[in-house]
């Protein structure tokens, strides 16, 4: 059977967006309200910020205006994800979109006329008046910036700048039809969320090849468009890049990360050498257990044992989400059992709706989490690290303004990770059974560190040559990107894998090339979550309380300062190598309760 429409589906396992806007009509007044409450704004405060005073009036409307936006823009995303099939939502999304070219066109004076201010009036500013963050932040942008005019127009084509994204999102949700194949006789129905959430780990050796062979000859039919809008994306950022005068695309793309291009390179260079030798004992650890004659790319992602791999429905899950994180106090728990049972979270599989798995934070309201439940005990995880971004802008959200609550890209993936992180510790305590022990060190490394150490970080190790090329005045073509992609996947993992034809095609099915530097980053927040859940266990409380400091601070701090706040010094590669020996003792222990299982 096919996915169910959208309309079909359980009511009770949707979120509930009336938080946001009680409907669509609502949505619409406000909007136009924002529209007009930019224009008189820009009417009000142009040319007049001369004075402290009129500076803070400005800045605390200014303020409002980005939290109505942030109200505005999740709900029309949010509704969109769920069915892109939805004419209405669509119509909503596209009107955002139009609209919120308008309004940044309306705004953009602000940071025009105070950038062009002396550095010493900025930190004078800076030290008066309760935006320290958002001046610290003008003062580093200040070299970059263009002509008053310029920032207007530029800000004037943000919806078409966001038009690869919607493009691909387009190409891949709507018009790519994966039909079905057949395995052992049986003709089996496939869609793009069916294969990620299902097939592409089924224990089934012919299912799960027959399902990878058939769902990458679909893709490579649109291998050529695909390349074009993602070609289109990085050279509008490399004309961005240039206009503003920064020497690569690479460094304009770090700047609002706060990260440098050293944190950067050190980031994706020792894990693909250092981190390599462990996974690869790991892919022939799964080629033993599961009694394949060949260990190829599509195997990457099954379970090391099956048959520990419960179904879990998603009130079971909640109980299991409870005792682990419940070492993050009451209030914390608070939003968890909120977002069960306000409906916080979208479970359903529809037709339409967006792979994967996000949280967003709306500023003034609850978060909101898109999942589609599978029944598989890994989506614990995948839940509990949507919990962790909830949790985290819960947090932020209450104690810091507007323009501090969001943390840089650089730190945004530790709280999610550390909540992985807790899931794992909380299951190796309740057994002592070498079988189960095995499963949960077995899905830590599957689930956490293979998804995040690896899959993301080797994206971000072929979007870094894919940056490079542009620099280098390159376009992109699908079969320039197809053999980065397969260099990059064969150098990871050597012999220990056969890369199948359609594995260079993995490029095709990555959003969050369409977000920047995004990629690189899941790592980076699992190094700091790593080291700070090895703390939880060994402290206790006093750690936890210290966690909490952090979640609290939002982007309040750059990532480096953040995580000094706990102790980790993101600026040696400590953290770095502590972590990859963590996983490589995982590994170790994995081959000890194997052996341990088949002498039994």
């Amino acid at each position: 059977m096919g996915l169910p429409l959208r309309s079909e589906v359980n009511v009770s396992e949707t979120w509930d967006l009336s938080p946001l806007f009680k409907d669509n009509t609502a949505f619409y007044q406000a909007l136009d309200k924002a529209v007009e409450d930019a224009r008189q704004f820009n009417k009000k405060f142009k040319g007049h910020l001369n004075d402290v005073n009129v500076i803070h009036e400005a800045l605390n409307k200014y303020a409002d205006i980005n939290i109505a936006l942030d109200t505005l823009g999740n709900y029309a995303n949010l509704q969109f994800s769920t069915d892109q099939t939805n004419a209405d939502a669509a119509k909503l999304y596209s009107k955002f979109s139009s609209s919120y070219g308008k309004i940044a066109s309306e705004l953009t004076f602000l940071n025009s006329e105070l950038i062009a201010k002396e550095a010493s009036e900025l930190k004078n500013l800076k030290d008066t008046l309760p935006y320290k963050r958002f001046f610290d932040k003008l003062i580093k942008a200040k070299p970059y910036e263009l002509h008053p005019e310029v920032e207007k127009a530029l800000a004037s084509f943000s919806p078409v700048f966001n038009a690869p994204y919607n493009l691909y999102d387009t190409t891949k949700m709507q018009d790519i039809d994966f039909g079905s194949f057949e395995a052992h006789g049986k003709t089996i129905p496939m869609s793009y969320v069916s294969f990620e959430g299902e097939l592409e780990v089924d224990g089934d050796t012919e299912v799960r090849r027959n399902a990878f062979k058939a769902f990458s000859d679909t893709l490579r039919k649109y291998a050529h468009t695909t390349a074009k809008t993602y070609d289109t994306q990085v050279q509008q950022e490399k004309i961005e890049s240039e206009l503003r005068g920064y020497e690569s695309v690479i460094d304009f793309l770090l700047h609002d990360q706060e990260v440098t291009r050293e944190l950067y390179n050190r980031q994706i260079d020792l894990i693909t050498k250092e981190l390599a030798p462990h996974m690869r004992r790991y892919a022939k650890l799964l080629q033993k257990t599961n009694k394949l004659e060949k260990m190829k790319f599509e195997d990457l992602k099954i379970s090391l044992d099956e048959s520990y791999e419960p179904d879990i429905t998603v009130e079971e899950s909640r109980d299991y989400i409870n005792k682990a994180l419940s070492v993050m106090g009451e209030e914390y728990m608070q939003l968890v059992n909120d977002s069960y049972d306000k409906r916080y979270i979208d479970f359903v599989q529809n037709k339409g709706k967006s792979t994967g798995a996000f949280c967003a934070s709306p500023y003034e309201t609850n978060p909101f989490i898109l999942i589609s439940w599978t029944s598989k005990m890994t989506e614990v995880f995948v839940l509990a690290h949507e919990l962790g971004h909830a949790g985290h802008f819960n947090y932020a959200n209450k104690h810091q303004n507007i323009f501090d609550a969001n943390c840089s890209l650089y730190f945004v993936e530790a709280p999610s990770t550390m909540n992985e992180m807790l899931m794992a510790n909380y299951l190796l305590k309740v057994s002592d059974d070498p079988e189960f022990k095995r499963w949960v060190i077995a899905s830590i490394i599957s689930r956490t560190y293979y998804h995040n150490f690896v899959t993301h970080l080797l994206e971000a190790a072929y979007q870094r040559e894919v940056y490079l090329l542009v620099d280098k005045g390159e376009s992109l073509t699908a079969p320039l990107l197809n053999d980065i992609k397969h260099k990059v996947i064969s150098d990871f993992w050597g012999d220990a894998v056969e890369i199948t034809e359609g594995a260079e095609l993995t490029w095709m099915r990555q959003p969050h090339y369409y977000m920047g530097l995004y990629p690189y980053t899941y790592s980076a927040g699992l190094t700091i979550a790593t080291l700070m859940s090895k703390r939880i266990l060994e402290e206790g409380q006093p750690a936890v309380d210290a966690w909490t400091k952090v979640l609290k601070a939002g982007g309040s701090k750059t990532p480096v300062e953040l995580a000094q706040m706990v102790d980790i010094d993101l600026t040696t590669d400590a953290p770095l190598k502590e972590t990859i020996a963590y996983i490589g003792s995982l590994v170790d222990e994995l081959e000890k309760l194997t052996e341990e299982i088949e002498n039994q």
